[in-house]
Order: C-alpha cells, then structure tokens, then sequence
C-alpha cells in the first residue's frame, strides 16, 4: 500500500490538455472509474458555499469515524437554497443522466470536513456488495471540492478500474500499489462511478479541506440516503425547478411521512 504523500497526482484535465467533453468525460468513467471537471464553480460560488459550511458545521457538525476521522454534515438539502444549483448543475447532471438515465434521485447532498491531522480514510466503495453488478451503475457520486484538492490536504485517493471489481472494499491480503490522488482546484467536481473504491488522503496541511459529496442512485437502489424530505420547508418549494423537485421526488410537494432511507 502506497503512503498517500507519494501517490501520483491525477491531473484534473487528464488524458486531454482542456476541459473534458461530456463523451470523453463518460469514456474516462467507464475505463477508469471517475473524472474531473475543472472550473464547474466560480471563486464567489466556492466562497459562499464554503463559508455557509463553516457555519453549519459550527451548529450541527458530527465526528464521522466511517473507515477514519472527519467532521460530517449530513442532508445539507433542507439546510440552506444556496445548495440547491448542486442538484441538477448544468455542467455535471448531463454525466449523471447518462450513467444512470432519466428516472434517478439525488439520494443525497451531505459535507465531509478533513481537519489537519486526521488520518487516511480507508478505502472503499459506496455501493454494497449484494449490488455489485456488470454494466451499468446504479450509483454514480460527485465531490465538489471547495477547496484545493492538493497532496497537503488530503485530497480523495482512487484505485483506477476498481469499479469492475465485485468486492466492496479491497481485498486485506492484496496491494494496491496504482492509486491515484485526485488532484484539482476548488470549484472542481470529482464524478466516479459508486462501485469505485476511493478514500480522502491525510490532511497534513494547516486548514480544513471542505467538500460537498451528491449522491445519485437509480434502479433497485433508488432509495434516499437521507430524505430531503425531513425539514424542508415548503416555502421554498417555489425556488425549486421542476428537474429539481424530480430529483427530490417532491412533484406533488413535501411529504410529511418519511420516505424509506438508508438511516432507518
């Protein structure tokens, strides 16, 4: 197992010298796993969104020890309708609906916070061995880095092609020595299939690294991690766009009962 300080950096525009097109960008998710697409939010937009986390970490923040140590916001949805562009940007939605097609949901939006010294997070996918199938996924996830993705602060680590794999997590009594560091600008989105074994870095910088991680299932799997549902208001419903509110499965509004989640 490679140390995740001598990983080999993956480019945010590789293998072409410019912002991938939606085929290439698909080509690069079939044949390794994920991609990286540069530049998907502006400076003011990475500014705000961090600054709103920051601030909610404050009020409702969790320890997360999942496979490591970090801080977790969860449900970020009903949070705050600055997160709302999130659900269907016109720069990432087009990779999704193409892995997925059209009848999917956002299962969920939540935030992870590195903090300097916590440690590796283990490596793993996010989709359970039971569904673990050839072809297409039912599970795609996207990592919107609202920082610098860099060695230093831990960026997520990949194992290229591991989405093909029918095991969960890596076997214990194999290397992996071909990982990858994905590393890339805040305001750049890291999409992977989510059969893709992957792990935030160590973060042996001075700052906290900030990401926001969209969840999007289809299929036997179309259930919400976390039901955007609970405590959203219906005021804001207007402020949702009809592709949105498809995503959220609120076309007929919020629904009081709780949809089935994978939190009980």
């Amino acid at each position: 197992m490679h140390d995740t300080a001598t990983l080999p950096a993956l480019a945010p525009t590789t293998p072409t010298a410019s912002v991938p097109d939606l085929e290439q960008g698909l080509f690069e998710i079939e044949t390794y796993g994920f991609t990286i697409i540069p530049a998907v939010l502006s400076v003011d937009e990475v500014r705000r969104l961090r600054a709103l986390g920051v601030r909610l970490e404050r009020e409702r923040g969790e320890d997360s020890t999942f496979l490591g140590a970090a801080r977790h916001l969860s449900n970020l949805i009903p949070r705050d309708p600055a997160y709302f562009p999130i659900i269907d940007h016109p720069r990432i939605l087009p990779y999704i609906e193409r892995l997925l097609g059209p009848d999917l949901i956002l299962a969920s939006l939540n935030a992870r916070i590195v903090r300097p010294n916590d440690p590796a997070q283990g490596l793993h996918g996010d989709v359970p061995a039971g569904l673990r199938r050839p072809g297409q996924p039912i599970m795609v996830n996207t990592v919107w880095m609202l920082d610098d993705w860099t060695q230093e602060s831990g960026a997520t680590r990949v194992v290229p092609g591991s989405h093909h794999m029918p095991q969960e997590m890596p076997p214990a009594q194999r290397a992996l020595p071909h990982q990858l560091q994905a590393l890339a600008p805040a305001g750049s989105v890291l999409i992977f299939d989510g059969r893709l074994w992957h792990g935030g870095g160590t973060n042996t910088g001075s700052g906290d690294r900030h990401g926001l991680f969209g969840h999007y299932r289809t299929g036997q799997w179309t259930t919400f991690q976390c039901d955007p549902h609970q405590g959203f208001p219906s005021t804001w419903l207007g402020q949702l766009s009809a592709r949105q509110r498809r995503l959220l499965r609120m076309q007929d509004g919020v629904r009081q009962e709780r949809w089935v989640d994978d939190r009980g």
